[in-house]
Formats: structure tokens, sequence, C-alpha cells
């Protein structure tokens, strides 16, 4: 574990943790987000180009591959955007050579389920008719996010319309909150309080079933599922979403790579540019893109 990793727990357990605690509302969880995304570090010569239908596209330098990661960015439903993840997603364009599609999607108040599935559908739909063939699209994305993301997964698979690839980060799967690991790791867990996730899932569920697979993607079905990456820490509450997901995909057959990273907070990888954790992480799901796109174009 690096110097930088371990200065970054004692932050987040004694500020960032406390202070989500706290949290009295979804607009206070929005602001608080982003003028933590204005520390991340940005690459040079990002260029951010936004389209129709809530699509923002991130690059660096000319790109002539027709190929583009679909990223659904976390912030458990209540916060979060394109913006707060340009940083890191800047990063992962640069290590992958690949455009980055980033969608909005409505938050809470008004974006409860099936609000979040729906914006997905629509957004690869939108891809797909500014023509992105399927295997010209790797999906991704962290927290709820990643819900988001093997949501829409698991329905293209049923539909027999699979990406070429997806991934996730620490990836909130369970809705049911039924991990072991929502008890086991509330200590250890440097950044997310246990005690606020029953309070956000009501929230964002509004009494619909949390058994739904649109809702909890650990439920889901992954028929002729492409290659999957899951990147998750050993001491976040949410480590079950990620195992219990990984068995289930393998269980349809899918090719599951995973990186367990020891005594990281949640999503690590947003603290890209000074913790080497982080940077690391990105270049290893950089490779992962780019083998998903080289073994759909054979």
């Amino acid at each position: 574990m690096s110097w930088q990793l371990t200065a970054l727990n004692a932050q987040l357990r004694y500020i960032a943790k406390p202070r989500i605690g706290k949290t009295a509302s979804p607009a206070h969880a929005e602001r608080a987000m982003r003028v933590f995304s204005k520390a991340a570090y940005v690459p040079p010569y990002l260029k951010v180009l936004e389209r129709e239908g809530g699509l923002t596209f991130l690059s660096v330098g000319p790109s002539t591959a027709r190929q583009v990661v679909l990223y659904f960015h976390g912030g458990g439903f209540i916060a979060g955007s394109p913006d707060t993840h340009k940083g890191m997603l800047g990063q992962l364009a640069v290590m992958s050579g690949r455009e980055i599609c980033a969608p909005t999607y409505p938050l809470l108040p008004t974006g409860v389920f099936p609000v979040g599935p729906n914006a997905a559908m629509a957004a690869w739909k939108r891809l797909r008719s500014l023509g992105y063939r399927a295997k010209d699209i790797v999906l991704g994305g962290d927290s709820a996010g990643g819900n988001l993301c093997f949501g829409l997964l698991s329905h293209l698979c049923d539909i027999g319309e699979a990406p070429a690839g997806a991934f996730g980060f620490s990836p909130w799967t369970d809705l049911t909150l039924s991990g072991d690991s929502l008890r086991e790791n509330a200590e250890r867990d440097v950044l997310l309080p246990p005690a606020r996730i029953g309070e956000l899932t009501e929230m964002y569920l509004q009494g619909s079933d949390p058994n739904d697979p649109r809702a909890s993607p650990v439920l889901g079905r992954y028929p002729n599922c492409p290659p999957v990456w899951i990147s998750y820490s050993d001491t976040e509450i949410l480590r079950d979403d990620s195992t219990r997901l990984i068995q289930r995909l393998k269980e349809f057959g899918a090719d599951v790579e995973t990186e367990v990273q020891p005594n990281a907070p949640h999503v690590w990888q947003m603290f890209q540019g000074w913790l080497p954790e982080g940077t690391s992480s990105l270049q290893k799901t950089a490779r992962f893109i780019q083998t998903c796109f080289e073994a759909g174009n054979r």
C-alpha cells in the first residue's frame, strides 16, 4: 500500500465519512461531489463534446477508431455527472486510445427507479443511432453507475445485442442489501457509512421491488455474456456486490477478470493522478478495453 493511499484513507475516514453520514439532502450531496471533483487531475488537451440526447464525449488527441466506451457515472443516484468524472474518464481516454461517452441521467429526487435503467437504455440506443455497432461499444460504470451498466448489460445479453465487453469500479449491484460486507466492513470502510445506504435505497426505489434485476443486477441473466472486468476493494461495504455479481456472471459462462485492491476506498480510481493505485487500476482497465475491441474485430 502506497503512502498516498495511507494518507488518503486517514483523510476519508476522519473527514469525508462523517460528512457523508450527515448529508442532509440530494442537493447537498451534489454540491459536495462537485467541490471534490475540482481537485481531480484532468489530463491536458482533454476535449469535451456534448451532443443531443445528453451524451458527453471525452477524448484526447485524434482517434480513427470507430469505437467508444459508454460510461455511467456514480454518485448514489443523488450526485455526480460527466463533469465530476471527467478527470478519471479523461485519463481512461488517454490510456485506452478511445473516446468515452458519459451520458447524463436524472438524479434524485426526480430520478426514481426505473428512470435510471430507462435512461441507460436510451443512451445505448442513441449511440446505435449514431452508427456504432454493438461490438464497437464497451460498457462501464462506477458505484450506482455500475448498477446501470450491469443492468443494461443483462438486458442486452437477453435480447442478443451484447456489447464488446463491460467493466465496473466498485459497482452497486444489490439493492436488496443482503451482502454480508455491509456488516462485516462497516468499520473498515473508510468512506461509506452503512447507516445511510438503506435510506438511499428507499429514496431510489420508492416502493419498487429490489429483487427486480434492473434494480439489482446481481440477480440478472447474462446469456452469451462478453468479457467483464470488475475492480473492488476488500474493505468496502459494497465488496459483496462485486463478489456475488462475479459469481452470477460465471454461472452464465462469462469470462470475468477481477482486481481486488486491499484497504482502498470505494472507487479509488477517482483519485488517479496522485494515487498510484488509482492510476494503475485505470491502466489495467484500459488494456481490458483494448483487448475487448481487438477481439470484436477479428
